[in-house]
């Protein structure tokens, strides 16, 4: 199986196209000779690359500025794409909160849940009995690392990360002969391939450089996966060796650990 042939009318559609692994991909996406639909809050970005892109390539990026969290928002955009031909998705967005769950702002709370996992839900949903119909397609969730886990301090990002991994791996096996894939992304830790040293947090010190992922190089190693129909794409050094670690390591010694760690991000 490969990835879906650009077409004048078919689009991809990724959330969080404004920074991170979202932009990324959209980046690479349109070097590939895709038409875009860039999703995410902050408009000015997003028309901001989406100019760069036409212009660099020659493809269409229409943009969609869109709280994927405010469930009016998100029904208006899932009304849209439900219409259009959408030959790929890039489920991208999502934040996160650390720290004892007790002490939390709910609001930001439920807005994590509604972004992280509702979202992945729903958009899943409305682009797949399209690509089912035309017998072509491709779906990338982006889950993590920390959703193989219990992790405390951060309970929320890692309740809908698992939920995301375990979806996406599921609909993986049901879409077999379908022709169309579905990819999970379970990265690791992935930041900037240059961050200065003001900006550096501890984590950043202590790991050295040649094992971290940027950006750049997940994407690539994530659409590599997607054209290969993978289940799970695991990009970097270090998110392959906590991926492992995960997987083997005992939860009543792993998880109070990362605990640990993950509650002095939040102080």
């Amino acid at each position: 199986m490969t990835l879906p042939s650009p077409t004048m009318n078919a689009r991809a559609v990724i959330t969080g196209a404004s920074q991170g692994i979202g932009m990324a991909m959209a980046r690479d996406l349109a070097a590939m000779g895709y038409n875009l639909i860039l999703v995410a809050r902050r408009e000015e970005i997003l028309s901001q690359l989406a100019r760069e892109l036409e212009n660099k390539h020659s493809i269409v990026a229409e943009v969609r500025a869109c709280d994927l969290a405010d469930e009016q928002a998100r029904a208006e955009l899932i009304a849209e794409i439900q219409s259009r031909d959408i030959n790929i998705l890039v489920n991208s967005a999502g934040i996160a909160s650390f720290g004892p769950f007790l002490n939390q702002d709910w609001g930001y709370e439920t807005k994590q849940f509604s972004l992280n996992a509702t979202a992945v839900f729903e958009l899943t949903h409305a682009v797949l009995p399209g690509m089912v119909e035309r017998g072509t397609g491709a779906i990338c969730n982006v889950g993590s690392a920390a959703g193989n886990m219990p992790i405390p301090n951060n309970a929320t990002y890692v309740f809908t990360k698992a939920g995301v991994n375990a979806f996406t791996e599921a609909l993986h096996y049901e879409l077999t002969g379908t022709g169309v894939s579905c990819t999970l992304l379970a990265p690791g830790p992935v930041r900037e391939a240059v961050i200065p040293d003001e900006e550096k947090t501890i984590v950043d010190r202590v790991v050295p450089d040649f094992l971290w992922t940027t950006y750049e190089s997940c994407s690539r190693e994530t659409l590599e996966a997607m054209a290969e129909n993978k289940r799970r794409v695991v990009p970097g050094p270090l998110s392959k060796a906590m991926n492992a670690v995960s997987q083997i390591a005992p939860t009543g010694l792993l998880s109070p650990m990362m605990g640990r760690f993950y509650k002095k991000m939040g102080e």
